[in-house]
This record gives C-alpha cells, structure tokens and sequence, in this order.
C-alpha cells in the first residue's frame, strides 16, 4: 500500500508547477523536498500512520485542483485593495522582494555592507 501512495505523491509533485519567480519560497518546490523526505526508501517506505498521510493528500489535491475556489467562486479577482491576482503575484516575486528589502536599508548600513568583507550575515551571528 506504501507503493500506491508513493506513486500518488509523485504524481502530484510531477503535476504540481513550479514557480520561478519564488525562487526558495515556493510551495511547489517545497512539497518535492517533503515528499522526498517522507519516502526516503520510495515504494519500500513504511508508513507509520496511514490516514494522516492520505488526509495530507487529499488536502494538497484540493489546494492543487483549486477545490474551494471553484466550490466558492469570487464575484470579483481582486481583494478588498483592488489589487489584482497578477499584481500579487509580482508583488511577491523573490526579485521584487529582494529590491524592496534593498531600498528599507539605510544609507550607512548600505555603505558598511558594501565596503564590508564579511557578508551581512555573519554580522548577525
């Protein structure tokens, strides 16, 4: 039985797209990890608890077949901002993220992380 839901993940994650734009920060990406680590021995795998892991299936079969959307349809595409679906999804591009992380840094910080030879990230530690 551990063969059939390894295969049924499998077929999900080959289904699932991936987004480039979230490079790190994608839920495609992340459920390869999980299910990569979850079945570590692939169809061999013993799965302690069966119905949880046929619960997270079927959850991430909803989410993937947009379920709620279609069974809860929207009057409108946007939020109560007005912002559209495709400005959400620019928005929170990795690139976008990064230059809007970039212009909350103030000038001297800039300076020292520029001139610095350590990398910002060593200074936190």
């Amino acid at each position: 039985m551990a063969a059939t839901r390894y295969r049924r993940f499998l077929k999900l994650c080959e289904e699932w797209p991936v987004e480039e734009t979230k490079r790190h920060r994608d839920l495609g990406a992340f459920l390869r990890q999980r299910v990569a680590q979850a079945f570590r021995e692939g169809e061999n795998t013993q799965i302690a608890d069966p119905e949880t892991c046929d619960r997270m299936y079927e959850s991430l079969v909803k989410i993937h077949t947009n379920y709620y959307k279609n069974k809860y349809p929207r009057l409108r595409d946007t939020s109560f901002t007005g912002v559209t679906v495709e400005d959400c999804k620019m928005i929170l591009a990795t690139d976008i993220l990064k230059q809007m992380e970039d212009m909350k840094k103030g000038t001297w910080r800039k300076l020292r992380e520029k001139f610095s030879a350590k990398k910002p990230e060593e200074d936190l530690k």
